[in-house]
């Protein structure tokens, strides 16, 4: 998360949360809730503000700000606890994840690579942050991720995505923009 240290606490960040090797965990509805409950846990707890998401196959895009200038720290915080949470649902419940030998595989062929994890590694390091520093760059951020889904082939129009602040009925409390 070191990328974030020096963030700008007045202004929002787009970043993009990625499974390692692309994985499509987020074709489950329990893993999308698992992050979509770990969001809303983040903030009213941590003062995290959502402004724009999505949830994709494999990964995630949000413009995120944190006032008091902890958004590394919350992150980090977020993907840890995500990674563990849904690895546990792969192993409690493998009888329900036909894939479920191979993510598993997957996550820990990743750890190997890296002395802080220790079994599995479910994200990539790194969150790709980019500081939204005028009404331009956020106007394109926003309507990247609204037509992520669309340009990808899953809908024809962005509202459609559950797992998308661009759906009215979102499950997710964002703050709008």
């Amino acid at each position: 998360m070191s990328e974030l240290r020096k963030a700008n606490a007045d202004l929002p960040y787009f970043i993009t949360l990625t499974v390692v090797d692309w994985v499509d965990i987020f074709t489950r509805q329990v893993y999308c809730d698992k992050i979509i409950e770990s969001l809303n846990f983040c903030i009213k707890n941590k003062d995290l503000i959502v402004f724009e998401y999505v949830i994709m196959p494999s990964h995630i895009h949000m413009i995120v700000q944190s006032l008091d200038g902890n958004l590394n720290f919350i992150l980090r915080d977020f993907k840890s606890f995500t990674a563990k949470q849904i690895i546990k649902e792969i192993e409690e419940n493998h009888q329900y994840e036909s894939r479920s030998k191979w993510l598993l595989h997957m996550f820990e062929f990743n750890a190997k690579y890296y002395r802080q994890n220790s079994k599995y590694m479910f994200w990539q390091k790194t969150n790709y942050p980019i500081e939204l520093n005028s009404a331009h760059i956020q106007y394109q951020k926003t309507e990247y991720i609204r037509n992520n889904p669309v340009e990808a082939g899953l809908v024809t129009d962005g509202e459609f995505w559950q797992y998308s602040s661009a759906n009215p009925n979102s499950p997710l409390r964002t703050s709008g923009m």
